[in-house]
């Protein structure tokens, strides 16, 4: 019988951010094919409502809160995860910060700082945390959900398109020395999906409407549509990819 390429069972998933959005859709998809996810955000009632949804449904599914931003944070989420499980087979970087919309001209130090500390430092050390078990065990996946800001920057998105630059970069760095550590690292590059995270957007009718005139579909990406391109790229469907970018963003960069 073949195999199925997209089984996770007995895989251990962290996903950050996962309390809404596109992580909370990449943690009931893993979850549903049989990984134990992890739900991490900030806020551990809203990781606990998630994963107690995920366990409603029949899978398996646990809560830690974990601050991406903050060291001690990253550091207690890894030491709860090797007490409990032992092991990670999968780390889905998706926690993100974007606390400023504006000119870049006007980017404060705060907001700098903040959008600086999650999105690159903490994607960064959330990494080698994992990358330290993987190596160990003999190896994982790790996923980062970077964007198609990354690849052409976002106006008035000046400093979260950088960071998401950084993460395209720091994927193919991670992916080029950690292979010979059967370690494999890409990264989702989502384009406009509708999430609270991307409401400045998709909430006014002016960027909205020339934002949905630059993609061919003609529409706003649902989380759901970016979960089963995470599937594939921690399943087994994708044992021979690493440092891969893929770009789901409705043909907008096509």
């Amino acid at each position: 019988m073949m195999k199925d390429l997209f089984d996770l069972t007995g895989k251990v998933a962290l996903v950050t951010g996962a309390s809404r959005g596109i992580g909370e859709s990449i943690a009931r998809l893993l979850a549903s094919r049989g990984a134990h996810v992890i739900v991490s955000s900030r806020k551990i009632d809203a990781c606990q409502a998630v994963a107690d949804s995920i366990i409603a449904d029949g899978h398996k599914a646990s809560a830690f809160a974990c601050h991406v931003g903050d060291m001690a944070q990253i550091e207690a989420v890894f030491e709860h995860i090797k007490s409990e499980f032992g092991r990670i087979d999968i780390l889905v970087n998706n926690a993100a910060a974007n606390p400023y919309y504006g000119h870049i001209l006007d980017t404060d130090l705060a907001a700098f700082d903040k959008t600086v500390e999650v999105n690159i430092r903490g994607y960064f050390f959330m990494s080698t945390a994992a990358g330290k078990m993987m190596r160990e065990q003999g190896g994982g996946v790790i996923l980062n959900t970077a964007s198609v800001n990354g690849l052409v920057a976002g106006d008035k998105q000046g400093i979260y398109s950088i960071t998401k630059a950084a993460v395209i970069s720091m994927t193919k760095a991670f992916a080029k020395e950690c292979g010979s550590l059967n370690i494999r690292v890409n990264a989702l590059l989502p384009g406009l999906t509708d999430t609270k995270f991307a409401s400045a957007l998709t909430t006014n009718d002016k960027v909205l409407k020339m934002a949905l005139h630059a993609i061919p579909l003609g529409r706003v990406a649902d989380p759901d549509e970016m979960a089963g391109t995470v599937l594939y790229l921690v399943s087994d469907a994708s044992s021979y990819t690493t440092g891969a970018t893929v770009v789901v963003d409705g043909g907008m960069l096509a």
